[in-house]
C-alpha cells in the first residue's frame, strides 16, 4: 500500500508553527541503528578510542547521496560555500551548505571519487538541499540516495569501518601486512584485502589517529573480520550504539544544527518538496531554552568553527549574507565541565547520559548561550557539554550554570520560573581533547 506524501510545509501549517511541529520534551537521545547498544559495556569501549585501540561499525546510520554527470563540480559550487576547485579525487571536505540568510543548512562529508562523481555522507538534511537544487536549477547530474537503515530494510550501498585510537595504526599494518601509503588527512587511498577493494580515508570521528575505511557493502563482513582478527592481540573494542554517540563531545562536533529553511518565503516549494517525515521534520527540539521563533535555534558556520572550509572565491546560495556574519559572530563554541558535585545530585555517581537538548547556560542570571549535547565521558569522569556560548563568557576558566529542565513549549513563557536544577560548569576549549584540538589536523 503506497502511502500519500506529507510535506515538511504541511506538517508546519497543520501544527501551527515549525517550533509546535519540532518541540517535543523529555525527547530520547539519537543512537546509530542495526549495531548493539554496548559490546564490552559503554564506559570502557569509550576509552578505547582514547587508551587504546577501537572498530565503529558506521555502515547503517549515515545516508549517502551520489552526485555524478558533468554538472556535479557546479552543481555543489553553487549550494555551498566550498571550494570545489581545489577538490582531489579520493580527497574528502567537510561540507558546508548555507541558506540565504547565512545559516547552515546542516554539514555532510563530501568525497570526490572520480572526475565527474561525488558522494555526499551524512545527515540527510544536506543532501536534500543538493538534491532540490540539482533539479530546480536544471543541472546536468545523475543523482541517486541510499537513505541510512533506521527504516530502510536491506543492506546499505557502502560499509563504513572506522578503526581509531593510538594502536590504529599499528592494527591496520597488521591487517594490510604493512603501512598503508601515506596520505594527508582528510584524503583517501584505494586499498585491498583479499578480493575487496575500497578506500582507507585518514579521518576519525573521536578526534584520535585512525582511518575510515568506506567500499561495496558485499566486502562488509570480511573486511569487519580481518580488522577484528588483527586487532585481537591488540586488545581491540568494538564501539556500540551507546558509546559512539558520545564522540563528538570531545572533537568538537555539533551533531544536530536546526536548518535554515522554515519560514523563509522563498524557501516555500523547497518545503514543499521536502517530506515531513525527514530530518528537517522529526528532529526534536527540547531542553529549558525555548523560543516561539525558530530562527532562535539557528546556527553560523563560523559558530560551528567551520571558517576553515569557507572559500568566496565564487558565488554560491547565502555568500553575502554568510561573509557579512563573519564580522558579527557572537557566540563560540565551548565545551563545559559540569561540576562534579552538582552532576552526582542530579544525575547520580555514574550511568550513561547522552542530551541533545538545548539547555540554558546563565552567567549571572543572564542567558549567556545554549548547550547542544552533553554526555557523561567515562575515562575523564566528567559530563561534558558542548555548546554555543556569548563571546564574553567563552574565556577558559569561566563559569556559568547550566540550567537542567524540560519547557513545556508554547504557551509558558520562555523564561518562566519552573524550578529547574541548576548545574554549575566552567567553560574549557572544544575540542576538549587536546589531540583533536592541537594535532589532529596536522597533516
Amino acid at each position: 500500500m503506497a502511502w500519500d506524501f506529507v510535506s515538511l510545509q504541511q506538517g508546519i501549517d497543520q501544527a501551527g508553527s515549525p517550533i509546535q511541529l519540532l518541540w517535543k520534551p523529555g525527547s530520547a537521545p539519537w543512537k546509530p541503528p542495526i549495531v548493539d547498544d554496548e559490546y564490552v559495556g559503554w564506559a570502557a569501549e569509550q576509552n578505547a578510542w582514547r587508551s587504546g585501540v577501537s572498530i565503529s561499525d558506521l555502515s547503517f546510520h549515515m545516508s549517502d547521496t551520489f552526485v555524478r554527470g558533468p554538472g556535479a563540480a557546479r552543481l555543489l559550487s553553487d549550494v555551498s560555500a566550498n571550494n570545489i576547485e581545489t577538490f582531489e579525487i579520493g580527497q574528502a571536505k567537510q561540507f558546508v551548505p548555507v541558506a540565504a540568510d547565512g545559516n547552515i543548512i546542516t554539514d555532510g562529508i563530501l568525497l570526490r571519487e572520480g572526475e565527474e562523481s561525488y558522494v555526499l555522507s551524512g545527515v540527510p538534511a544536506a543532501q536534500n538541499w543538493v538534491t532540490y537544487h540539482a533539479s530546480a536549477g536544471g543541472y546536468d547530474v545523475d543523482l541517486d540516495t541510499d537513505p541510512d537503515r533506521s527504516f530502510t530494510p536491506g543492506d546499505p550501498r557502502l560499509f563504513r569501518l572506522q578503526v581509531q585510537g593510538p594502536a590504529a595504526l599499528e592494527l591496520v599494518e597488521r591487517a594490510f601486512g604493512g603501512p598503508l601509503p601515506e596520505t594527508k588527512f582528510f584524503h583517501s587511498v584505494e586499498v585491498s584485502l583479499g578480493d575487496a577493494r575500497f578506500r582507507a580515508l585518514r579521518h576519525g570521528m573521536a578526534g584520535q589517529p585512525g582511518y575510515e575505511f568506506i567500499g561495496p557493502y558485499v566486502h562488509h563482513d570480511a573486511v569487519k573480520d580481518a580488522l577484528l582478527t588483527a586487532g585481537t592481540s591488540l586488545g581491540v573494542i568494538h564501539i556500540g550504539a551507546l558509546a559512539y554517540a558520545t564522540n563528538g563531545v570531545e572533537s568538537g562536533w555539533i551533531p544536530t544544527p536546526t536548518p535554515a529553511i522554515y519560514t523563509d518565503p522563498t524557501l516555500a516549494d523547497y518545503r514543499a518538496t521536502v517530506g515531513l517525515y525527514t530530518y528537517e521534520g522529526q528532529n526534536p527540539l527540547h531542553g529549558s531554552f525555548y523560543s516561539d521563533d525558530i530562527t532562535d535555534y539557528y546556527t553560523s558556520p563560523w559558530e560551528l568553527g567551520y571558517g576553515r572550509s569557507i572559500s568566496f572565491n565564487h558565488d554560491f546560495i547565502g555568500r553575502d549574507a554568510l561573509r557579512a556574519a563573519k564580522e558579527r559572530v557572537r557566540r563560540t563554541k565551548v565545551t563545559l565541565e559540569l561540576n562534579r558535585d552538582d552532576v552526582r545530585d542530579v544525575f547520580g555517581d555514574s550511568g550513561y547520559l547522552n542530551d541533545y537538548g538545548r539547555h540554558r547556560i546563565e552567567s549571572n542570571g543572564a542567558l549567556v548561550g545554549t548547550t547542544f549535547q552533553a554526555a557523561r565521558i567515562d575515562p575523564v569522569d566528567d559530563v561534558l557539554a558542548l555548546s554555543l556560548v556569548d563571546a564574553a563568557a567563552a574565556e577558559p576558566g569561566t563559569e556559568v550554570e547550566v540550567v537542567w529542565g524540560q519547557h513545556p513549549g508554547r504557551g509558558t513563557a520562555p523564561d518562566a520560573d519552573l524550578g529547574f536544577l541548576r548545574l554549575r560548569a566552567t567553560v574549557r576549549p572544544a575540542p576538549y581533547n587536546e589531540y583533536a584540538r592541537t594535532a589532529y589536523r596536522a597533516d
